[in-house]
């Protein structure tokens, strides 16, 4: 018998759901998102305050950069659903706590959360362990990919409807896909039914971004490096809007984070606001 614990949640997963708890910790309200159940789940040890990768100041860009990409994809959730589409597909779903907080929403979709087996076995042990449990309208979709695994099928076996529409977000996966991996994952996406949407976060050349946020972009891509998980692609707005289009998509638009800044930061004493040319949006349609 196979008795090894499950492979806990992917490090960059749990980066994220640290720097969400950070902004409703140390940012001045209104916070743009408030996400403390990642934290939960991910419990690290005390002294993760203290890491270097959660540097109060020197990391709120990123800060920001991932609470405004949430939220941006959660308004679009909701709104989708006012008009009717009620599946929700989320790609490398990591520590994504949409159906924990926001149950008033999910519950009325059939949620599909795509990611690796065992950071996905930790994760549903983790939601029972803290009194969530799984309803039976968030469905875990387990895929491996190193081992050739199809999503679309897998997605269909957890009770995917293929004639409805539905809404895709896939966040910070693009940068460890080759550009080849990208541009099959569009198409596939392109082939759902009509009235789909695909939210997908890409990663420009480093050289474009913010020159304060250069140093902290070159760690991350140095880290990712040595870890094994080497960011892999880069894109500028039109490279991705082309990729989306030669993919099929009916309609394709490049969501920057200036557009976040001005919907989600205006007006605050802060300053806090995520780095342009960063990480930013591509959303399209079927």
């Amino acid at each position: 018998m196979d008795d090894k614990p499950p492979v806990a949640a992917d490090q960059t997963a749990v980066r994220v759901a640290l720097w969400r708890a950070m902004h409703v910790e140390l940012d001045a309200p209104p916070h743009v998102l408030e996400d403390e159940i990642g934290l939960r789940l991910a419990a690290p040890a005390a002294d993760w305050r203290g890491r270097p990768d959660m540097h109060p100041q020197g990391t709120s860009q990123f800060r920001a950069s991932m609470v405004a990409r949430a939220r941006f994809i959660e308004d679009l959730v909701v709104q989708q659903a006012e008009h009717g589409v009620d599946q929700y597909v989320i790609l490398g779903a990591g520590l994504d706590t949409f159906a924990q907080r926001r149950p008033e929403v999910a519950s009325r979709l059939r949620m599909f959360e795509i990611d690796r087996p065992g950071p996905q076995i930790w994760k549903r042990q983790r939601l029972i362990e803290l009194g969530f449990g799984i309803p039976e309208w968030l469905r875990f979709v387990p895929v491996d990919f190193e081992a050739g695994g199809s999503w679309r099928e897998q997605l269909a076996v957890a009770g995917f409807d293929a004639d409805k529409p539905a809404i895709i977000a896939s966040t910070g996966v693009s940068m460890y896909l080759t550009r080849e991996a990208n541009a099959a994952t569009l198409r596939e996406v392109a082939a759902f039914a009509k009235g789909s949407t695909l939210a997908m976060s890409f990663l420009l050349p480093i050289d474009l971004a913010d020159p304060e946020v250069r140093p902290a972009l070159e760690r991350a891509a140095q880290g990712a490096r040595a870890s094994g998980t080497p960011f892999l692609s880069f894109f500028t707005p039109t490279e991705m809007l082309t990729l989306a289009r030669e993919a099929g998509f009916r309609e394709a638009q490049h969501v920057s984070a200036a557009t976040l800044t001005q919907r989600y930061f205006a007006g605050r004493p802060d300053g806090l606001r995520p780095p342009n040319n960063a990480e930013e949006l591509l959303v399209a349609a079927t």
